[in-house]
């Protein structure tokens, strides 16, 4: 199965692609993109949190569930026409619904936060129908645990499971005989990476990606304009049968950027933000609205939100929410779009803190 695949590249992406939290040491190396200048007004806090809209709550709820996500306490999940989430996600008398859960992060070891909506009284495309996790556009996160071939298991006994990988099963990293890796996706075809954790790791929620369509605006907006620190050069390009049976491909050419932006919960620790690129794959980008099925966004918590705004705007942004809209407790919170393949990013501030 491997035979295709060089010990190079076996050391390099069983390091960087499949696994897992970026070390120290490689963070020191990181030559950040071009970012806020001390002049400018607004800066990133840190990630916070990721958000998928569902077809139907209770299902996605009790498949998170059973991924190791802990529902959040104290959560109104009915149905509600609610106008201020409806200014935010660009929406009119829209009824939603929604679920909070929380899985420790696996560099912090602090709770990070995923949400999932439901929407009804509007029309709503299946934006996941058919799709792969190579399509332009195409989000997913990663996610590490104890043991991978027993949640595996556990999965496809309840009926839960719906792999991307080669014949279903967990793919080998190099140099190993055991799966411990794969694709896999939620009940409407959103993506989730699962990899085992080495014994120097932590298991939780590891990092967040995106394939790009032009690598280099995905690099202007992520970095230069959201101050998320890339290498100056991306890994070369890459391709055999590894990186193709644990998504589920064939002959796919691909490289990565990965870059990092420190989590909100704890500045000081860096979570893995990856734009992806596939040589073989170019194609138009498909228009998805956030109300979609399968639509997904990044949360990330910013100071003087206005300058930010501003900032992304003049540079080509676009802006989903009805401008920055305030939400009960003083949070203000819009919701924009990438120029590269129009991927949802939500920036919220905090209220001041009053002595």
């Amino acid at each position: 199965m491997l035979k295709n695949f060089s010990l190079k590249w076996a050391t390099v992406l069983g390091a960087l692609l499949w696994c897992h939290v970026i070390t120290v040491a490689a963070q020191s190396q990181t030559n950040p993109t071009p970012s806020f200048s001390a002049a400018n007004k607004g800066r990133v806090i840190g990630i916070a949190f990721y958000g998928r809209s569902v077809s139907d709550l209770d299902k996605s709820v009790a498949f998170y569930k059973a991924i190791g996500f802990v529902p959040a306490e104290g959560v109104n999940s009915s149905w509600r026409n609610d106008a201020v989430m409806n200014r935010i996600h660009g929406v009119k008398d829209i009824e939603s619904r929604m679920a909070k859960f929380t899985m420790n992060s696996s560099i912090s070891d602090k709770p990070f936060t995923l949400y999932l909506r439901e929407y009804r009284g509007l029309d709503r495309k299946d934006a996941m129908g058919g799709k792969t996790p190579w399509e332009p556009g195409a989000a997913h996160f990663g996610f590490t645990v104890d043991d991978a071939g027993k949640l595996w298991s556990e999965l496809r006994s309840a009926g839960l499971l719906r792999p991307r990988s080669w014949d279903g099963k967990l793919t080998a990293r190099p140099g190993e005989t055991r799966g411990t890796i794969a694709y896999m996706t939620d009940p409407d075809g959103m993506d989730m990476e699962i990899i085992e954790r080495r014994p120097d790791e932590m298991a939780g929620f590891n990092h967040v990606g995106v394939v790009t369509a032009d690598i280099e605006k995905a690099k202007g907006f992520y970095g230069s304009l959201l101050g998320i620190e890339f290498p100056a050069a991306a890994m070369p390009w890459a391709s055999g049968d590894f990186l193709d049976s644990a998504v589920g491909g064939r002959g796919n050419i691909l490289r990565l950027h990965n870059g990092t932006i420190a989590e909100a919960a704890d500045p000081n620790a860096r979570m893995r933000y990856e734009l992806v690129e596939y040589l073989n794959r170019r194609k138009p980008v498909e228009p998805i609205k956030l109300t979609d099925i399968g639509a997904s966004y990044t949360g990330i918590e910013v100071v003087d939100i206005d300058a930010i705004v501003a900032r992304l705007q003049g540079a080509g942004a676009g802006i989903v929410s009805d401008g920055v809209v305030e939400m009960a407790g003083g949070y203000r919170v819009i919701m924009i779009r990438d120029f590269d393949t129009g991927a949802f990013v939500e920036l919220f501030e905090r209220p001041p803190v009053t002595q």
